[in-house]
């Protein structure tokens, strides 16, 4: 099939000029953002990001206060008030991790044993999609960009429903538990789709179980056998409720509320979250990362010789490797500091899984160059604050120690997050807030209309 972006010779001319014109008007001068006092990205000077709503959902903490002044301090999560790393002790034996956290985020509170089992069968009677859908929407042409692919059947969704345009509170709760329960099987499809039909490699489509929990359906449907482990449903399952939410002033969930302040529909609102997260900076930074260790591995002769890894990382932080940008994937965050407690948790996680998978090597790596990178950035850039890996640094390595394909490593992050994406697009819709509308500054000069005859400057 061609390609229909390409033009002929001389359009494509044509286009290069119109390219040279639209990067020269879109410049601006980079002094006039001191000057206005523009908090650009919606952050102020130190990084820190501008007030622009209020939640309950969740808290987001990297300082604490001492003697009037903010200092570092180990991150902390709370989703609905409850620290994350406490949850994740009490969830460790259980199922239904992500359910429950799930429930937690929607309703404001842990759920008794009869609310968790209530719950897990209203989601588990959302889990279908006709095969109708899956061939006319999923299949069709079926690309690698599972993010998009999710955004395309979460938009088409819309005309499956009767009452989509419907943003009552009872509406929108169901069509959130609607897509909560469909998101996995939609990644799941397109993943098999494009393999079969860009890749040639066989179709499988498995109907999820009923008895199994979301973590355990995304094993057993992405898998040719069907079969995992009970560590790989466990730590797959963890992974779900760490990246359920993140507070509201994340890309993502502030684009939800922007889109829902403005009064859309429920598909509307998520295919914007999707779209948000799908960006490198946002969701897809994992992918970087783990992309960046295969580059780091393939030029580390000797894993073990810390010279070699910190030379390599010298090179990272000076642009002479992998991407060069000059980041280190996975490290640094913009409000934790000393540590990121998502990271804490998952890394404890990632050695078990690697003593499990015989990949402990591997591992060890990663907690090396984690501790030397923190060192090489903060030498290199003059750093006065803490440095700490992020989530995403061991993210990616958990994903490929259980298989799952890096296709589907953001899509499997918009399958955590949209709970959290739920839980403040109701939280929007209850509060009746207005629309979001922050305001730019006008930079440019005005100028006087000329009529066509008049315009002689070819």
């Amino acid at each position: 099939m061609a390609n229909m972006m390409e033009l002929d010779e001389n359009l494509e001319k044509d286009f290069e000029f119109l390219l040279h014109e639209c990067m020269k008007s879109g410049v601006i001068d980079q002094n006039l953002y001191v000057e206005y006092d523009v908090k650009r990205g919606l952050r102020d000077s130190n990084g820190a990001g501008v007030l622009t709503g209020l939640t309950e959902i969740s808290d987001v903490t990297g300082t604490k206060m001492i003697a009037g002044k903010k200092v570092p301090a180990d991150g902390k999560l709370y989703y609905q008030g409850y620290d994350v790393q406490e949850m994740v002790k009490g969830l460790q034996n259980r199922r239904y991790a992500f359910e429950e956290t799930t429930y937690l985020l929607l309703f404001g509170e842990l759920p008794s044993e009869t609310q968790l089992r209530s719950f897990v069968e209203l989601i588990t009677s959302f889990q279908t999609l006709s095969n109708k859908f899956i061939r006319d929407v999923i299949m069709k042409a079926a690309g690698p960009s599972i993010m998009n692919g999710l955004q395309k059947a979460v938009l088409t969704l819309y005309s499956y429903d009767d009452k989509a345009d419907d943003i009552s509170t009872e509406n929108v709760l169901k069509q959130s538990m609607n897509l909560i329960a469909k998101l996995p099987l939609i990644s799941i499809y397109a993943y098999w789709s494009y393999l079969h039909f860009k890749q040639d490699e066989s179709l499988i489509i498995r109907n999820p179980n009923p008895e199994y929990s979301t973590a355990e359906n995304i094993l057993t449907m992405l898998r040719a056998d069907g079969k995992f482990t009970e560590l790989e449903a466990r730590v797959l399952d963890i992974c779900l409720v760490l990246h359920a939410e993140h507070g509201g002033g994340n890309n993502s969930t502030f684009t939800t509320h922007v889109v829902t302040s403005a009064g859309t529909d429920t598909y509307s609102a998520m295919a914007a979250a999707i779209a948000s997260l799908k960006g490198f900076r946002h969701g897809g930074a994992n992918i970087k990362a783990r992309k960046m260790f295969e580059d780091l591995e393939a030029n580390v002769k000797d894993w073990k010789n810390e010279d070699q890894i910190r030379e390599y990382i010298v090179k990272l932080v000076n642009k002479e490797a992998f991407d060069r940008t000059g980041l280190v994937y996975g490290i640094g965050h913009a409000i934790y500091t000393l540590s990121d407690p998502r990271q804490v948790i998952l890394k404890d996680y990632a050695r078990k899984l690697a003593e499990a998978k015989g990949r402990s090597d591997e591992m060890e790596l990663y907690e090396a160059v984690e501790r030397i990178a923190k060192e090489v950035i903060s030498e290199n850039r003059h750093l006065f604050k803490p440095i700490c890996a992020n989530v995403d640094f061991y993210s990616g390595f958990v994903y490929d120690m259980l298989g799952i394909p890096e296709e589907l490593f953001t899509p499997i992050f918009a399958i955590s997050r949209i709970s959290g994406w739920s839980a403040h697009r109701l939280e929007e819709i209850i509060n009746n807030g207005k629309i979001i509308r922050p305001a730019y500054k006008y930079v440019g000069t005005h100028k006087e209309y000329y009529y066509m005859p008049e315009r002689d400057w070819d």
